[in-house]
């Protein structure tokens, strides 16, 4: 399905032509009287108002014969947010990779970024920063609640996590200690400000703790590699999802946010806790639903917040809850699953307080990693669904960073602000790197300092040291870094977009910076450190070697699995749209039949667009991943699992494992660009096949699985349909239905 690109005032005239639709119909009636098909290309939305506002209505405009005295009285509301953007209406600066011309069956090569690094005009910037040259200073020019919202991320100091929890029973809005030894907690805490604040914190919303009379762990079973511990505790959040104006480096944009914040509330719990979160949609006229990304839901696949597969939408005004065990310890995040709701800004932060796998003196906390539009994401999804990918404008640690302002006639404040963290001379810190962007592969340095990689994903590993750490979206990597500079020192800390056809940007700003103050150094300073991290290294598209990336806790594998499937994935055009294809299948959800409640119904029939791979009840399965498209690396998430990454490379597998004893095993891993148009990369992954439920398994960039790239493992189908899922699923699909009844949804991508 191809979506038309709005129809602004501008490009109105006596008569108009149109091609395409944005909006799905179930039914539709042509000039002639004729039913059209549901996915037809016979209506508009647009403007006919003075501003830059969409109609809502479904017509028919025949060419050159409608005027617009025919066109129905418009509903004027802005798909994109409150906030009347300018730079919706901007032309990109490249149409890549376009429509197939008659006979070409594969686009044109990914361009090249098309500006300078700080744009014609970035002379009059001091870089990396972005600061307007005759300023010496990191004073933002914006306060917090105009570049973030509600949000305190970017703010010095902040979250850094307490290490040293209390052991006690009384009633506090802190965390209960992750068991050290036996510990009883009882009570509950309810109340404005973060679940878990630790020092200097900055309250970030609701929360509160629950637990039954008692509930006790002992050590023994919250070994690193041990089972999961039961806390009894319950962590309850309580999100919001809703429009909010933000300007994350000074250009005012429309954000999709949780509780009124960019980037969202940090959600904190203890291995072995139940996490609660209420999702309110305060969005007017679109659903949404969020997904807890890295967590198994093993007894719990209703849960896992993907529209049209674990549940449906959650409807305007309506609510939703999830709960779940944190089954997982270690560093993630949580975002919007519906359409590209999150290259908009609904994500967050995740950390499961767990065993110690290396030693540090401070937990620094989340440092979230992200490229950046200045269009909004509905726009953006529907220029990508026109074969219009649009490249990032910048890159954003803990969602702030400059903009060299002067490249711009459109709105837009210089030196909006940075992020800015405080170190200890002597002490380890330990980073939680996480990547939340749409698109963009990061590189994460901080000058002069060696990071220590601890863990890879939910993954703790062996630890090993580099001067940069690699993240395809949404990875993350959890780092120490030894402070070995003066209390007086300031450096740069960085994250910068991958090079050659690792990212698609304008090259005006791909490299994020944050300060880096030692703890008797003047927070204003402007550092003037160098990064010692290669061009060659930012050119390589690839994770870590698998050599490299040993986990803590060994986990063998078996030579031969139960079952092996081959996914070829290929870029091409299905005859009027350049789409992405698994196995010659491009996904396309139901977001009124989920298909993990179908199968649970006993519904084993598909629709082609589902994409459903049913693996059975076979005891472990392979998959053999052979990208042949030229056009960036696919970082593949599997939902439900942590996988074995048993090979990768070019061309044919050889059949041979690295590390057979104890293979790299995460929840994410980059599918590398094929080496040319012969010769595809391949990577081996492997899992055991024991969680019943409908797992995603999807390329994480945004504009990837909106095109399609995404296939439903189904496991254990058997066992789905002996679940008893809760009554509540259920119930949300009533209230979705009744919503799409009167309100047909823009689902003008794949859904997901």
């Amino acid at each position: 399905m191809v979506a038309a690109a709005p129809y602004y005032a501008a490009a109105y005239s006596a008569a108009v032509t149109v091609t395409s639709i944005v909006k799905h119909a179930p039914t539709s009636v042509a000039s002639s009287g004729a039913p059209v098909p549901y996915h037809n290309s016979t209506g508009i939305y647009g403007t006919i108002s003075a501003t830059t506002q969409w109609v809502y209505e479904t017509v028919t405009v025949c060419p050159c014969t409608d005027s617009l005295a025919s066109l129905p009285t418009p509903v004027c509301t802005n798909p994109n947010g409150p906030y009347d953007n300018p730079y919706d209406t901007s032309s990109l600066p490249f149409s890549w990779p376009g429509l197939p011309t008659a006979g070409q069956t594969t686009p044109g090569p990914k361009p090249t970024p098309p500006y300078p690094y700080g744009g014609k005009n970035g002379n009059s910037y001091v870089a990396p920063a972005w600061v307007p040259k005759g300023c010496s200073s990191l004073v933002p020019s914006l306060p917090q609640s105009d570049t973030n919202g509600d949000s305190p991320w970017g703010l010095i100091g902040y979250p850094h996590l307490s290490i040293s929890l209390p052991c006690t029973g009384e009633v506090s809005p802190t965390l209960p200690p992750f068991p050290t030894g036996t510990a009883t907690v009882t009570g509950s805490a309810t109340g404005t400000g973060s679940i878990f604040t630790g020092t200097g914190a900055i309250s970030t919303g609701t929360g509160s703790i629950s637990a039954g009379t008692s509930a006790t762990a002992s050590a023994t079973s919250a070994s690193a590699c041990g089972k999961i511990p039961d806390t009894g505790v319950t962590r309850s959040y309580d999100f919001h999802v809703s429009y909010q104006t933000i300007a994350p480096d000074g250009v005012k944009k429309n954000g999709l946010v949780v509780n009124g914040q960019f980037p969202g509330p940090l959600v904190e719990a203890n291995w072995g806790d139940t996490i609660e979160i209420k999702v309110t949609n305060d969005l007017p006229n679109e659903g949404t639903a969020i997904h807890f990304h890295g967590f198994t839901q093993k007894g719990t696949p209703w849960y896992d917040g993907v529209p049209a597969v674990a549940q449906c939408p959650v409807a305007p005004t309506k609510e939703f809850t999830l709960t779940f065990r944190a089954d997982r310890y270690g560093s993630s995040w949580y975002h919007s699953h519906y359409s590209a709701q999150y290259a908009g800004g609904a994500l967050g932060p995740v950390v499961v307080h767990g065993p110690r796998t290396a030693e540090y003196d401070i937990d620094i906390g989340p440092v979230l990693v992200s490229d950046h539009f200045h269009q909004d994401y509905y726009t953006l999804i529907n220029q990508t669904m026109q074969a219009n990918f649009p490249p990032s404008n910048n890159n954003l640690i803990n969602g702030k960073m400059n903009y060299p302002c002067e490249n711009t006639t459109l709105p837009c404040t210089p030196n909006a602000g940075i992020s800015k963290f405080r170190f200890q001379s002597g002490k380890k810190h330990l980073l939680r790197i996480i990547n939340t962007s749409a698109e963009g592969t990061e590189k994460f340095s901080i000058d002069n300092h060696t990071l220590t990689v601890i863990a890879n994903d939910f993954v703790p590993c062996k630890p090993y040291t580099t001067n940069v750490v690699t993240l395809g979206v949404a990875q993350r990597a959890d780092i120490i870094v030894e402070a070995i500079g003066k209390p007086t020192d300031v450096y740069w800390m960085r994250a910068q977009l991958g090079t050659n056809r690792c990212t698609l940007n304008d090259g005006v700003s791909p490299n994020a910076v944050a300060a880096v103050y030692y703890e008797d150094a003047d927070d204003t300073t402007l550092p003037d450190t160098k990064s010692d991290v290669t061009a060659d290294q930012l050119a390589v598209c690839k994770n870590d070697a698998l050599n490299t990336t040993e986990p803590y806790c060994p986990v063998g594998i078996a030579a031969t699995p139960a079952t092996t499937e081959q996914v070829d994935i290929t870029f091409a055009s299905n005859g009027t749209n350049f789409v992405w294809f698994l196995n010659n299948v491009t996904f396309r959800g139901d977001y009124n039949a989920p298909v993990l409640l179908q199968v649970n119904q006993g519904n084993e029939t598909f629709e082609h667009d589902w994409n459903v791979h049913n693996f059975g009840s076979n005891s472990s399965v392979r998959v053999i991943f052979k990208n042949h498209a030229l056009l960036g690396g696919h970082p593949m998430h599997l939902h439900g699992h942590d996988f074995q990454v048993l090979a990768e490379g070019f061309g044919d597998w050889d059949g041979k494992i690295v590390n057979q004893a104890n293979p790299t095993r995460r929840d994410t891993h980059i599918l590398q660009n094929a080496q040319d148009a012969d010769t595809p990369s391949y990577a081996v992954f492997q899992w055991e096949n024991d969680n019943p439920g409908v797992w995603p398994f999807h390329c994480h960039l945004a504009w990837h699985v909106s095109g399609g790239l995404y296939m439903n493992v189904l496991e254990q189908p058997e066992e789905i349909k002996a679940l008893k899922l809760d009554d509540d699923n259920f119930e949300g699909c009533k209230t979705w239905d009744a919503f799409t009844n009167k309100n047909i949804p823009d689902q003008i991508d794949s859904g997901l």
